[in-house]
């Protein structure tokens, strides 16, 4: 797998909260319908800024990033959460490991889809759902995010709703697409039939 010529998240780690906020997370907190006792893999989780909003829930929060930078900010903000540093395409955890997987503006920065797809899915115990918001690539706002990235060789891809979908079209598995009218996003979950 190669390497990224910089850990961008690295570099701004120190500031990204205040430069990107979190999402408001009641959305994100009724799609995954997460209760104590679960386990949640935030995978691209940076500085734990989306999990900070399931930390009274009881359950378990695994955060991975490949950002050593990233996970430094998040263990300053929440020493209970579990860090490991990794990528999406080789998650380090044992089939079937989670009943709740995130990936949070994180999707399009992965480096092999179809095999980060794979492994998501694989990591999510029977009947375990994974949540990924992505920004939708088909808004003016967000193409111009893209070309920002590009320009800043961050290699990243964004996908329409429907092509991040097919990812995920295995035996077993069931999507759903869901669109906004009022941001920039849309959310595909995924769920691992029991």
């Amino acid at each position: 797998m190669p390497k990224p010529p910089l850990d961008h998240f690295g570099l701004i780690a120190p500031w990204f909260d205040r430069l990107i906020p979190p999402p408001r997370p009641e959305r994100l907190l009724d799609l995954l319908e997460l209760h104590p006792g679960m386990r949640l893999l935030d995978v691209g989780g940076g500085t734990g800024r989306i999990s900070q909003a399931f930390v009274n829930s009881g359950a378990e929060i695994v955060l991975l990033d490949p950002s050593p930078g990233m996970l430094r900010a998040a263990q300053q903000k929440n020493p209970q959460w579990v860090l490991c540093q990794g990528i999406a395409e080789a998650l380090p955890f044992a089939s079937g490991s989670f009943e709740r997987v995130l990936a949070v503006d994180s999707f399009h920065h992965f480096w092999e889809h179809a095999r980060a797809a794979q492994e998501l899915t694989r990591v999510l115990a029977p009947g375990g759902r994974l949540v990924i918001e992505e920004p939708d690539i088909r808004r003016l706002a967000v193409k111009l995010i893209a070309l920002g990235e590009t320009l800043t060789l961050m290699r990243s891809h964004f996908y329409p709703p429907q092509a991040l979908q097919a990812f995920f079209q295995q035996p077993g598995i069931r999507t759903s697409v869901i669109e906004s009218q009022e941001d920039f996003n849309f959310w595909l979950v995924v769920e691992r039939l029991a």
